[in-house]
C-alpha cells in the first residue's frame, strides 16, 4: 500500500476474474470499507473520456452569468435536481455554509414508470451543449459500477450476491457536479466541504481538478486522499454503515482549502451518491449484531432516512 491513505483494488478482478480473484477482491474491498470505509477502485468501467466530457460541460454550465444558473434552481426539489447556489448547503453540525455551488442530476424514468412521481425530470442545459446527454450515460456508468461493488459487499456480508439488485434498480442516486469556486478573501471559517459523512449506501468519486479531500481516521487524524490516473475513490455511507450495524463504516470526510498559493484555482468535483429506492428496509442485518456489536439503530426506509437527513443539512424546509 505504500504511503496510500485508503487500499486500492482492481473491479476487474471481480466482473471477469475467476473464482479465487474474485474472493480476494470481496474481501480486499469488505476488510476496506470494515476497517477504513474508503477504498481506490481502478479498471471500474466508467470510461474516461466521458468524465473528461462531462467536466468540460460541467466548467461551461458553472461559467454561465449568474442569472442563467439560477434559472435551474428548482423550488421544492431540496436540491434533488438542477442546480443549487452558493452557500445553501452547510455540514449537519455546522451552521457555517459550505464554499460551493453544484448542479444534481437525479434518476431517470419514462413518463409512464410507477416511480415517475418520485422522480421529476432532470433540467436540461440549453446553453451547454451536450450537458444532458453526458450527465446521463455518466449516470448510467456510475450506477452499473457501483452496483457490482454491491454484489461484492453483498458477498463479503454473507448475502446472495444479488441482494442489492432489486434495492438499487430505479433508486434514487444522484449525480452532482461540484464547484469550489477561487478563494478570493480570508474565509470566514468556512471550508470549501466542512467535515460530514455521506447520506447513501455508497458514494462513488472520480478525480478532482484539484486536492483537497481529507478522511479523518480511526487513529484521528486527517489524511489527504490522492487518487492515482485512473482510479476512482469509494466510500461507504450512513445507510450502508446503519444497515451493517456499523460493521462497514461511512467515515468523516471533508474538502479543505488549498494552501493560499493556490486560491485562485476553482476545484470542480464529480461524485455519484449511490441511492436505493426509497422503500428499503434498513433494518440492520441479524448477522451484524453480535456479543461485541450490539444493535445500534431502530427499523427505518432509506426515504424516511433521507428525509431526515436533508432537513439536517438545510436543503429541505
Amino acid at each position: 500500500m505504500g504511503n496510500r491513505a485508503i487500499p486500492l483494488v482492481d473491479l476487474q478482478e471481480f466482473t471477469s476474474g475467476n473464482e479465487e480473484a474474485r474472493r480476494a477482491f470481496v474481501a480486499d474491498l469488505g476488510n476496506a470499507f470494515h476497517e477504513v470505509g474508503f477504498v481506490g477502485v481502478i479498471n471500474h468501467g466508467i470510461p474516461q473520456d466521458l468524465v473528461d466530457d462531462f467536466y468540460e460541460a460541467s466548467k461551461a454550465f458553472f461559467s454561465l452569468p449568474v442569472a442563467v444558473k439560477k434559472s435551474y434552481e428548482l423550488k421544492n426539489m431540496a436540491g434533488q435536481r438542477g442546480y443549487t447556489s452558493f452557500g445553501k448547503e452547510h455540514a449537519k453540525h455546522s451552521q457555517v455554509a459550505d464554499l460551493k455551488e453544484f448542479f444534481q442530476i437525479g434518476q431517470f424514468v419514462d413518463d409512464d414508470d410507477p416511480r415517475k412521481p418520485e422522480y421529476p425530470d432532470n433540467p436540461d442545459v440549453k446553453e451547454v451543449d451536450g450537458f444532458y446527454e453526458l450527465g446521463k450515460r455518466l449516470y448510467k456508468a456510475f450506477e452499473l459500477s457501483g452496483s457490482h461493488l454491491l454484489k461484492a459487499i453483498a458477498l463479503h456480508l454473507g448475502l446472495a450476491e444479488d441482494f442489492f439488485d432489486d434495492k438499487i434498480a430505479k433508486g434514487n442516486s444522484i449525480l452532482r457536479a461540484i464547484h469550489y469556486p477561487p478563494i478570493t478573501e480570508e474565509p470566514k471559517n468556512a471550508i470549501r466541504a466542512e467535515q460530514h459523512e455521506d447520506i447513501n449506501l455508497i458514494t462513488l468519486l472520480v478525480g478532482a481538478s484539484a486536492g483537497g479531500l481529507q478522511i479523518y481516521t480511526a487513529e484521528k487524524e486527517w489524511l489527504d486522499i490522492v487518487p492515482g490516473e485512473g482510479e476512482i475513490v469509494i466510500n461507504v455511507g450512513d445507510m450502508l454503515q446503519r444497515l451493517t450495524n456499523n460493521y462497514l463504516i461511512s467515515t468523516t470526510h471533508r474538502v479543505v482549502n488549498p494552501p493560499k498559493a493556490e486560491w485562485h484555482k476553482p476545484r470542480l468535483s464529480i461524485p455519484f451518491f449511490l441511492h436505493p429506492v426509497s422503500e428499503m428496509d434498513l433494518t440492520c442485518l441479524p448477522s451484524t449484531v453480535t456479543e461485541d456489536r450490539q444493535l445500534a439503530y431502530e427499523p427505518i426506509t432509506a426515504g424516511e432516512y433521507l428525509d431526515e437527513r436533508l432537513r439536517e443539512i438545510g436543503l429541505k424546509k
